[in-house]
């Protein structure tokens, strides 16, 4: 049996593969020193737009810069994408990417591919194979994919007889030790050679399906310190080297249980890899991982709006595979192909009249009570920055909404109401618009892609994508006389949502100047400060 720690190449998805040196450091001399038998550097790639780490890339002059201990073999991945998409082609794009394997440092070779790249790569093995490597290739996704079509995959590549292992990767994470046994049966059909496996956590399930896999033969095993990895990570070296290390005198735990409280643990808690609800959930839902971990590391998203999204997400074709553009297109749909564009319909729409707005800070449940006793009294043009989930919905006039993770999460609830929808119509999909078409509707465009706030032709341009700038940049075209706040609670000194808040708030007040806000709720942004409870004056 054999592990491979690959906390470089799937840790990275969380720091950009960009390791301080010293941890490469410690982290290579503790698995040298566990014996672990093979560790994946890193990723080799062509390059790629943004910054990305020394270990995106693990070219060979990076490899030249580092003292590798000797015991373990050392390895990097390529995707078969990059390789079959290059234009230069196969052969070429390999020759580019890889020098012979007596010149490097690096003996093994692993390439990840989709099940629909199989037919594709036998080039790609061969010529690393030609090259002197050790190849390893990884079914992705292999969970829920039919017997009959594992066989098949695995009689190809037994066909290639050059592979040194075939992998099966839990993508996922939503595999369960019955799934394990399954495919391994489905692989054994047809190959012969051996086979190794890589689990994800998002389910909790990755060391029970790597155990379980051992126990039906598989002898290639990967992990990777503390779990780091994609999404919820993986199975943790150090929990598996405990286990193995009752039976299996091999591996050496000491090392590197030392390496991860004196680094990982800090590393773990900066960047929040490890298995969670959202995650088991994503799982449950076919969503692939890092959509759950970006919609987690964007402290806009509250947890309902990310069960909401994962739910969108789920029933979107192609959301088993990662691709930034899918999320990034049902948030803003067609909004970067379709210019933005409003109607003439909120100019002056609430011209010398009084304006409360609502939001969901918990300010508005605490003065629940008071806030409908206030709108009842003063009976002002009530508007919901999106849905309320706190005042009587009777009392409520108009909702804004922009297109975003909060509506995505709340879709399904706008086709029972019966209110009027201020919302910009181009971010919109035409089945969406057809789900509320029995609504009035205020089309008021939002760009939000501009480097600068400003209303122009019946659309707010903002840097930021958020309902309140979208809300407060339509209420400057609607000139009302006043405006009061409640539930604006604000995040806190430090907190990046106050500072765009508070920029947003001083934009306001330049496109506005007569009308001020005043937030009759408590609040820690820099408005005028009024009480709920004062409803005499």
């Amino acid at each position: 049996m054999f592990i491979l720690d690959c906390t470089l190449r799937d840790g990275g998805y969380y720091n950009n593969w960009d390791f301080p040196d010293n941890i490469v450091t410690s982290y290579l001399k503790s698995a040298a020193e566990a014996n672990i038998d093979y560790i994946e550097l890193g990723l080799r790639n062509f390059p790629q737009s943004g910054f990305l780490g020394a270990y995106a890339y693990t070219t060979e002059q990076h490899l030249n810069t580092l003292e590798l201990p000797s015991g373990p073999t050392y390895g990097v991945m390529v995707d078969a994408k990059t390789i079959l998409s290059a234009s230069i082609g196969i052969e070429n794009a390999l020759e580019k990417l890889f020098v012979p394997a007596e010149k490097s440092k690096v003996k093994l070779v692993r390439v990840a591919a989709h099940f629909n790249e199989v037919e594709h790569s036998a080039p790609i093995v061969k010529k690393l194979k030609e090259m002197g490597y050790l190849v390893g290739y990884n079914l992705m996704q292999a969970g829920g994919k039919p017997d009959h079509i594992i066989a098949e995959k695995a009689r190809l590549a037994r066909e290639w007889d050059v592979l040194d292992v075939l992998y099966f990767a839990d993508s996922l994470g939503n595999m369960d030790s019955l799934e394990v046994e399954r495919i391994i049966s489905a692989l054994r059909t047809e190959w012969r050679g051996p086979i190794g496996i890589h689990t994800h956590n998002n389910m909790g399930k990755g060391l029970d399906n790597t155990i379980t896999a051992i126990d039906k033969g598989v002898t290639w095993v990967d992990s990777t310190i503390t779990g780091m990895g994609r999404g919820a990570g993986n199975t943790q070296t150090e929990y598996l080297l405990a286990i193995l290390d009752k039976n299996n005198k091999k591996y050496n735990p000491s090392p590197i249980y030392d390496l991860v409280i004196r680094h990982f643990e800090t590393m773990q808690k900066e960047y929040g890899w490890g298995s969670n609800l959202l995650y088991f959930l994503g799982a449950q839902n076919d969503v692939h991982p890092t959509y759950i971990q970006n919609l987690l590391s964007n402290t806009h998203y509250e947890t309902d709006e990310i069960v909401g999204a994962i739910k969108y997400l789920s029933d979107l074709e192609g959301a088993t595979s990662y691709n930034g553009s899918v999320l990034d297109s049902a948030l803003k749909f067609n909004s970067d192909l379709v210019p933005p564009s409003g109607t003439a319909l909120i100019e002056n729409k609430f011209l010398a009249q009084d304006v409360l707005l609502l939001a969901n800070g918990s300010t508005c449940e605490r003065y629940k009570k008071s806030i409908e006793l206030y709108i009842k009294l003063k009976k002002p043009i009530v508007i919901s920055v999106n849905l309320n989930k706190h005042i009587n919905e009777s009392l409520i006039d108009y909702i804004v909404v922009s297109h975003n993770v909060k509506f995505l999460s709340e879709f399904h609830k706008y086709k029972k109401l019966n209110k009027t929808l201020i919302l910009p119509k181009h971010r919109f999909s035409c089945s969406e618009m057809l789900e509320i078409e029995h609504l009035n509707i205020i089309d008021v465009g939002f760009n939000s892609s501009s480097t600068t706030y400003s209303i122009k032709n019946y659309v707010v341009n903002s840097p930021y994508d958020l309902t309140s700038a979208y809300v407060l940049g339509l209420l400057a075209m609607a000139n009302p006389k006043s405006i009061k706040l409640v539930g604006f609670d604000g995040y806190g000194k430090g907190d990046h949502r106050q500072h765009e808040m508070l920029e947003i708030l001083g934009e306001y007040k330049k496109l506005s100047p007569k009308c001020e806000l005043t937030s009759l709720t408590p609040t820690e942004y820099p408005v005028n400060q009024g009480s709920i409870h004062a409803i005499h004056s």
